[in-house]
C-alpha cells in the first residue's frame, strides 16, 4: 500500500492544480509536500474525516481543536498560519466544483481517501463549539449567552494567559514599553488622556473587563468611574480589585448591559474592546446610547478591531472559526463604517489611529503566556478550550500582520450646542498631557490641570 501522506498530497495538488502550502505527515508517519515547508500532521483517520465533511476554515478548527490534527513539533505554528492564509488568497488556485470532483482528478482524490480508509460518518464537533444560534442575534439574553461563552472561562485562566494586568485588549507598545505590563499601562494611560480625565470628572466604561481601566483613571486621575460589563466573573473579580485598591469610594462596578444605563451624563465614555460584540444591526442604536449618555463637550473613546472593506458584489461573513469557537455572534466592521455611523449618531470624529501592529505583538506575548503555562492552563480551561484559544490569537496575530484586520482608536464629542469640542488645538497638546495625579493620598493631589473648556457634570 502506499503511503498516505504521499498519496493524499499527490491527489490533492492534482484536484487543486497547485502545490499545498504544507509538509504533511499522516498517521501511518509517512511525509509528503514541499520539504522547506511548515509542517502539519494529521494524527488519526477522523482528522481527514473532519476535513472531508468540512474542506474550510470550520473542518481545520474542528480538527485542531480535538487535538487530531497539530503542527509538527519542528514547526511553528504562527508559519503554518501565515503559508495557510496566504495560500487560501491566492487567485491562480482551482476551486473544484462537482464536475471536478467526479472527473479524473477527484475520482484520484476519492481513491486516495478509500485506500486511507477514512470515509464514514461526520464526527462530532469538539464540545468546545457552540451550536448554531436560534432566534434573533444581540437580544440581551442571547448577547449574555455570548458573552458569557467568551470571558466565563475562569479568571485563572486569563491571569495566566494576560498577566498581571488583566487587560484583554491591545497593548501600545511605545519605545519605553519593555514587557507586556508596561505597554498595557501605556495604553490605559493614552486611553485616560485622550479622553482629557481630570479630577472630578465621571468616566463610564462600557464593557470594563476586569476593572484595569476603572482603576487607572480613577488612581492616576482621580475621577469617578462606572465600570458595566455583562460576564459575572469579570464584574466579581473587578470588584474585588476595585476593594482591594481602597477605590470604592471612585469606582463602581455592575453587572449591567449597555442598554440599561440609566444615570448619564458622564463627561467620558470608553468602550474598549466592546463595540465588536454589538453587531451592524445594533451598532447605531448603540452609538445613539453612547452619545446620550455624554454631557455636552464630553468625550468617546471606541477602541475596535476592524476588517478590510468588502470587495465588490461581495456579502461579510464572520469567521466561522470566531463565530463558533471564540466570538459568537461577534461582527468586524471598516473602520469607515464604523465613524460613519458615530458621525450619525450625533457625534464629531476627531481622530482615528491606527494600532494595528501594536496588537499582532500583543497577541504574540499572549501566546507566549499560554504556551510557557500550558499544563496548568489546559488544567483550568480544559485541554480542548486551551487550543481554542491558542490557535484563535496565533491566527488573529498573523491576521493583523498581514493586514487581513486592524484595530483602530477613534476619539469622537458630543459638542456643545454652541459646537464647542472643548480639545486643544493640537493633538499634540492633548497627547503631551501629563498624569494630573498620582498614587499619592488625594488631599496631596494638585489641582486641576486645564485641559480645555469642559465643566464637570459633577
Amino acid at each position: 500500500m502506499a503511503e498516505v501522506a504521499t498519496e493524499l498530497v499527490g491527489a490533492v495538488e492534482s484536484l487543486l492544480g497547485a502545490r499545498i502550502p504544507v509538509r504533511l505527515t499522516a498517521w501511518d508517519g509517512s511525509t509528503a509536500g514541499p520539504p522547506d515547508a511548515p509542517g502539519v500532521v494529521l494524527r488519526n483517520r477522523r482528522a481527514l474525516r473532519r476535513l472531508l465533511w468540512h474542506p474550510d476554515e470550520l473542518g481545520l478548527a474542528r480538527a485542531y481543536v480535538s487535538g487530531d490534527l497539530d503542527t509538527d513539533p519542528d514547526s511553528d505554528l504562527y508559519e503554518v498560519l501565515s503559508a495557510v492564509g496566504r495560500f487560501s488568497e491566492r487567485t491562480d488556485v482551482h476551486h473544484p466544483g462537482l464536475g471536478d470532483v467526479l472527473g479524473g482528478p477527484g475520482r484520484r482524490a476519492l481513491r486516495a481517501v478509500l485506500r486511507a480508509g477514512a470515509v464514514g460518518p461526520q464526527p462530532a464537533p469538539p464540545p468546545e463549539e457552540v451550536p448554531r444560534g436560534r432566534g434573533r442575534a444581540h437580544t440581551r439574553g442571547r448577547d449574555r449567552a455570548a458573552i458569557s461563552h467568551h470571558y466565563d472561562v475562569g479568571n485563572d485562566f486569563y491571569g495566566l494567559v494576560l498577566g498581571p494586568s488583566m487587560v484583554y485588549s491591545c497593548a501600545y507598545w511605545t519605545p519605553e514599553a519593555k514587557s507586556l505590563e508596561a505597554a498595557q499601562e501605556a495604553k490605559l494611560d493614552l486611553i485616560c488622556r485622550k479622553l482629557g480625565l481630570r479630577p472630578g470628572m465621571r468616566l463610564l466604561d462600557v464593557g470594563c473587563g476586569w476593572g484595569s481601566l476603572l482603576l487607572h483613571a480613577a488612581r492616576h486621575y482621580g475621577v469617578t468611574a462606572v465600570g458595566v460589563s455583562i460576564s459575572a466573573e469579570q464584574v466579581e473579580y473587578a470588584r474585588r480589585r476595585v476593594a482591594d485598591a481602597g477605590l470604592a469610594d471612585l469606582v463602581e462596578v455592575r453587572l449591567q448591559d449597555y442598554r440599561e444605563i440609566p444615570d448619564g451624563p458622564f463627561d467620558a465614555v470608553s468602550s474598549v474592546g466592546m463595540a465588536e460584540h454589538v453587531g451592524a444591526v445594533q451598532y447605531l442604536g448603540y452609538a445613539r446610547g453612547l452619545y446620550g449618555l455624554l454631557a455636552p463637550g464630553g468625550r468617546l473613546l471606541n477602541h475596535q478591531i476592524s476588517r478590510r472593506p468588502d470587495r465588490p458584489g461581495e456579502a461579510y461573513a464572520p469567521s466561522p472559526f470566531i463565530n463558533r469557537y471564540v466570538f459568537p455572534d461577534g461582527e468586524l466592521a471598516p473602520v469607515g463604517s464604523t465613524v460613519s455611523l458615530l458621525e450619525e449618531a450625533g457625534f464629531e470624529v476627531r481622530d482615528v489611529e491606527s494600532l494595528r501592529e501594536h496588537y499582532a505583538l500583543t497577541l504574540r506575548e499572549w501566546v507566549a503566556n499560554l504556551e510557557a503555562h500550558w499544563p496548568t492552563a489546559a488544567q483550568l480551561a480544559g485541554r480542548g478550550r486551551a487550543r481554542v484559544w491558542r490557535l484563535y490569537m496565533a491566527a488573529s496575530a498573523v491576521a493583523f500582520e498581514e493586514n487581513r484586520i486592524g484595530i483602530n482608536q477613534v476619539l469622537a464629542v458630543r459638542t456643545t450646542e454652541a459646537g464647542a469640542s472643548g480639545l486643544p488645538a493640537t493633538r499634540e497638546q492633548w497627547l503631551a498631557q501629563a498624569r494630573p495625579t498620582s498614587d499619592r493620598p488625594r488631599s496631596e493631589q494638585p489641582a486641576d490641570t486645564d485641559l480645555g473648556d469642559r465643566p464637570s457634570v459633577r
